[in-house]
């Protein structure tokens, strides 16, 4: 004749068993669909991409404001230039001039 175990005895004995699946299913799961896990990635590559695109244009509009910078230097001025944003700024023309509109370049 065989003895049967209490049924309190058998749910102590699997209680430790039973929180570590607990525990490996939840960080599975999250490991899979939390903000830093395998799905969220997907979206992290196309925001990574979108952000490098950005960051190049901001370098190109760096780099254009830096040779500006450069031209209106007070060392050695670019006269066009200086004489471009004045007459832009302040809207001075002369009246022998012949104004150009062109398109915005955006």
């Amino acid at each position: 004749m065989t003895a049967r175990a209490h049924p309190l005895t058998l749910a102590r004995a699997a209680m430790l068993p039973t929180a570590c699946v607990v525990i490996i299913v939840y960080f599975a799961v999250h490991a899979i669909t939390g903000n830093t896990g395998i799905i969220a990635w997907r979206g992290y590559a196309a925001q990574h991409a979108a952000v490098a695109a950005e960051a190049g244009r901001v370098a190109a509009d760096k780099a254009a404001l830096a040779r500006q910078v450069a031209l209106l230097d007070p060392r050695h001025v670019d006269y066009d230039l200086a004489d471009e944003l004045v007459r832009r700024d302040l809207g001075t023309i002369r009246a022998d001039e012949v104004i150009l509109p062109l398109p915005d370049a955006k």
